[in-house]
């Protein structure tokens, strides 16, 4: 099964996990998929009063360097080790 395939499936996989995970978690996620489809942080930090924003912004920033395919590697191991610890809904 090639990487890109693996990687759309891991992204179905994440939406329909059973419990949604720790924020630390998600926020990982959020950055390695960024990271492997965008690539390395195009955008303007976002204002210190948009919490949520800039803790993904960070995230996202701390990737900086890393190919989009090792991103992919990597987010599609991380959900798998999500779905083999809480499952995924019927």
């Amino acid at each position: 099964m090639s990487l890109q395939v693996q990687f759309d499936q891991a992204v179905e996989d994440v939406k329909n996990l059973k419990e949604t995970p720790a924020n630390d978690i998600l926020l990982e996620i959020y950055a390695l998929y960024k990271q492997a489809t965008v690539g390395d942080c195009n955008t303007p930090q976002p204002g210190m009063l948009d919490f949520k924003g800039k803790a993904k912004w960070e995230s996202w920033k701390h990737k900086a360097g890393t190919s989009q395919d090792k991103a992919k590697q990597d987010y599609v191991n991380r959900v798998k080790s999500l779905v083999d610890s809480v499952g995924l809904k019927e």
